[in-house]
């Protein structure tokens, strides 16, 4: 989800003509959502024909099941459980908790935040820095994840890994849904489910951002990510 220039030309767009039909406001999130693979956003929209998510295989009918260890996310805003579910995308939970345990998200931040979208976005590890200009490009050191689309809806606390437009360019960002967000249905790819802390990530959601964009004002640090057993935690929302 890169912003600068190409996303504060979308979010203008936005406020210009209001509301925008569901695919409008997908194709507009193309320019948005930008994974960690280190691509850039490009300087124009995609149209429906470029858009690569429109033709993307996507798993139907299978029912998430829990992973044994939920990632805990802790913020100065209370804490987030995670549950993943890698009976629905393998390759990105196993990425995701190997990123863990090598202590990659710990002192990175929620760097996107959208309450009118409902939506969070963190694990660039170049928001450790300074050089607000490249937040959002960021990568780990290993390649990109493919695509591993579901019919699981975008539903409040669904997360979901960020990309650019290859639907092959995930990596290590990820975002959290706190609204219905038919958008992303069978877009980007769902690997897991908030179980408790919800409340706490709408907080984040909300925090004062800097004017004309979805960037905090305040670094929101993630402090550390941890797997826990998934039994410690049973599902409050």
């Amino acid at each position: 989800m890169r912003r600068k220039p190409e996303a504060e030309k979308v979010t203008n767009i936005y406020r210009r003509c209001g509301p925008r039909p569901a695919w409008a406001i997908c194709l507009g999130l193309a320019l948005l959502l930008t994974a960690c693979s280190g691509e850039k956003t490009k300087s124009k929209d995609f149209d429906a024909q470029g858009d690569e998510a429109a033709n993307a295989n996507v798993r139907k009918g299978v029912k998430p099941e829990s992973d044994a260890e939920a990632a805990v996310i802790e913020t100065d805003y209370g804490n987030i459980v995670i549950e993943l579910y890698p009976n629905i995308a393998p390759k990105m939970v196993e990425r995701f908790k190997k990123l863990i345990g090598e202590g990659f998200y710990n002192g990175t931040t929620f760097h996107r935040i959208d309450p009118n979208l409902g939506i969070i976005q963190g694990g660039d590890p170049l928001s450790k820095g300074n050089d607000t200009a490249a937040v959002g490009s960021g990568s780990s050191p290993y390649p990109n994840v493919p695509a591993e689309f579901s019919d699981i809806p975008y539903d409040r606390g669904i997360v979901g890994a960020a990309r650019a437009s290859s639907v092959d360019s995930a990596n290590c960002q990820f975002f959290i849904t706190l609204k219905r967000q038919p958008a992303f249905d069978d877009r980007y790819t769902v690997f897991g489910r908030v179980i408790q802390g919800i409340n706490n990530a709408d907080i984040i959601s909300t925090a004062p951002v800097e004017p004309g964009t979805e960037r905090p004002a305040d670094k929101i640090v993630i402090k550390r990510i941890t797997l826990q057993p998934r039994a410690n935690f049973p599902a409050s929302g």
